[in-house]
């Protein structure tokens, strides 16, 4: 994927607020502190489109981005911090199931996973969701340079197991290396264009 341009186009917290739906959309998700901002800065090879930040759980509201005008990333907000106000914790589920439920151009999630940490029970909640409304996922494993080879295939293994999601679903990925960032974009591309077989030339 040639990125020309990527721009942001508005933040939202409801569907009166959100952009028209001009664009299809992939949207980004994971736990505070996954690497999603560095996974969408890498994609579309910009270095502060998405702001990355040391305190986690910052980002609580839904960015919506331009890209090449032609589709649209959305930066869905980082859930699980402990340190976040009540108040937000118990917003945060309403605010990401609605937009999962009623965005009709929604055509895929990035979901993400950091290799260090165990899937718990946000994360399992939130892929409940995408299978209730029938989003087509894209599970992202990242940080896998963090870890050495001999404990990189465990930490899989327990992502799999506590997912119940196939070996062969998940992207391995690395902002500092950027390996996985082409398989993520053929991934992309795939669910922005379900209809196109991959090979037909079409």
């Amino acid at each position: 994927m040639k990125i020309s341009s990527a721009e942001f186009i508005k933040s939202a917290t409801r569907p009166g607020n959100y952009p028209s739906e001009q664009f299809p959309e992939i949207a980004f998700a994971g736990r505070s502190n996954v690497g999603k901002s560095s996974l969408i800065n890498v994609l579309v090879n910009r270095k502060s489109l998405v702001r990355t930040s040391s305190t986690p759980g910052r980002t609580q509201l839904i960015n919506f981005f331009n890209i090449n005008n032609q589709f649209s990333l959305v930066d869905l907000p980082g859930y699980g911090y402990a340190k976040v106000p009540l108040a937000v914790k118990k917003a945060w589920g309403p605010m990401i199931r609605t937009y999962l439920e009623v965005r009709e151009s929604l055509y895929g999630v990035v979901f993400i996973f950091d290799i260090r940490r165990v899937p718990r029970e946000e994360d399992i909640r939130f892929l409940d969701w995408l299978e209730e409304f029938g989003v087509p996922t894209i599970p992202v494993i990242t940080k896998i340079d963090k870890i050495n080879r001999s404990k990189r295939d465990k930490q899989i293994l327990t992502i799999v197991e506590e997912t119940g999601l196939p070996r062969d679903a998940f992207t391995l990925f690395s902002a500092t290396t950027r390996v996985g960032s082409d398989e993520i974009w053929e991934r992309i591309e795939a669910a922005l264009d379900p209809v196109t077989e991959p090979g037909t030339g079409e």
